[in-house]
């Protein structure tokens, strides 16, 4: 992603987190030089250290999602404009935002129970903490469904996190930034945005 370094994170941990905080991704991959993009929840594997999602097997991005093919995700965290007066220097209007580019290679997962595992992993995590709903491996729309499916996993290759957070500005100026990030965003992220500012 484009610098400056000081904008830069090579911290996995963190990025991590914002894959965890905010899971739906933007799935990117190329077919005859053209970009085609799809808006999908898309969860990290802790275990595998892997990137597991699936796709309706009639979305023409499929084509492009061949073992072995490169893609990208894109993860967004929150973000908002800075005005000058939230700083106690003089500054120009800016735009703060957390992101993380995460590149992979496509595994595909074409076996049928495979698939309903990856559902219902991806309903477990999403339903978390308070689990109101458990889709059981014998759910019946879930039988039907996984037949207009394809999963897939992405083995991680490059991680490239992005978070514009006022670094380059003094001490009192970078709080009061985080802080307008935190009331633009709601107060219930505000462990999640001291953790990337740690």
């Amino acid at each position: 992603m484009y610098p400056p370094p000081y904008h830069q994170s090579a911290d996995i941990k963190k990025m991590i987190s914002v894959i965890q905080h905010y899971p739906f991704g933007m799935l990117v991959s190329v077919l005859d030089g053209k970009p085609l993009i799809t808006h999908i929840p898309i969860i990290y594997n802790e275990e595998s250290g892997k990137l597991v999602a699936h796709i309706d097997k009639f979305n023409p991005q499929v084509e492009t999602l061949t073992n072995g093919a490169e893609v990208t995700v894109v993860f967004k965290g929150p973000d908002t404009y800075i005005s000058p007066s939230v700083y106690t220097t003089k500054q120009l209007p800016t735009w703060n935002y957390i992101i993380v580019h995460i590149t992979g290679t496509v595994a595909l997962i074409n076996d049928t129970e495979a698939a309903k595992n990856t559902m219902i992993a991806m309903t477990e995590f999403l339903e978390r903490p308070d689990h109101k709903f458990v889709l059981e491996k014998d759910n019946k729309r879930m039988q039907r469904f996984v037949n207009y499916i394809q999963a897939f996993e992405i083995v991680i290759t490059n991680w490239e996190g992005k978070f514009k957070l006022s670094q380059d500005k003094n001490a009192q100026d970078h709080e009061n930034a985080k802080q307008e990030l935190i009331k633009k965003s709601g107060k219930g992220i505000t462990g999640f945005i001291n953790e990337i500012y740690s």
